[in-house]
């Protein structure tokens, strides 16, 4: 989750279901950004999902992990998402409830920004381990993450730890560190609040673009490992 858009919480969750699907665990994707749903495209998920008489099935991605999206349910990908708060609620109640996911060992939530009404269906329907806040190298990042520390203090779930994206380029001809969006905060707002620092993902193109053609699955990313490795040691 994160206090603001734009940070990177659907990559995140993304590189995260595959490292661990890689390491032989049952992985699963709920899509709780409702109106901003871009994890199928990432996978390369573009057919509708289907039901039974059990519920509805979730969609598999080629390497196995499962996914639910609204983007999964609806007639054209690019169809907006016009609804009020108590029916999107509703709707994540019911990808938690409805949906057939059977055996999985972990299942990542896609938060939309903010602590509006899907944040708090979250906490309050979904048993949740724990959390990751996701977050960009600008000044304003210890107020957006001092929003989301505290909503996850007031519902009681423990936070794993924090994950900056975006946090610098490499330059491709002397592989010096570019701080594109200004120097990293996220080491003392980590102090400040006594939360970890999972990892600082860079700016990656080839990233971004498997993202775009829907083969994250092909990706090596090792800051995903030391992230899976802290969900992993936490919910041991």
């Amino acid at each position: 989750m994160s206090g603001k858009g734009g940070v990177g919480k659907s990559l995140v969750t993304s590189l995260l279901a595959v490292e661990l699907n890689r390491r032989g665990r049952k992985t699963a994707i709920l899509d709780a950004d409702m109106t901003g749903p871009s994890i199928p495209r990432a996978f390369g998920l573009h057919e509708r999902a289907s039901g039974s008489d059990e519920g509805i099935l979730p969609s598999v991605s080629k390497t196995g992990v499962k996914m639910m999206s609204l983007n999964l349910l609806l007639e054209h990908e690019t169809d907006p998402v016009a609804w009020r708060g108590p029916v999107i609620a509703g709707t994540v109640i019911q990808f938690w409830k409805d949906v057939v996911w059977g055996d999985v060992d972990f299942m990542f939530v896609d938060m939309p920004p903010g602590t509006g009404d899907v944040p708090l269906t979250v906490f309050q329907s979904i048993p949740l381990d724990g959390i990751i806040v996701v977050t960009s190298p600008q000044e304003l990042v210890s107020m957006i993450v001092g929003k989301a520390v505290k909503m996850a203090e007031m519902m009681n779930v423990p936070i794993i730890g924090l994950v900056e994206n975006m946090s610098y380029a490499v330059c491709p001809d002397c592989g010096k560190h570019l701080n594109v969006f200004g120097l990293s905060h996220i080491d003392e707002t980590a102090a400040k609040f006594g939360l970890k620092v999972l990892a600082k993902l860079p700016i990656n193109p080839e990233l971004a673009g498997r993202v775009d053609n829907g083969s994250i699955e092909g990706f090596d990313c090792p800051e995903a490992e030391s992230i899976a490795d802290a969900v992993e040691a936490f919910c041991k």
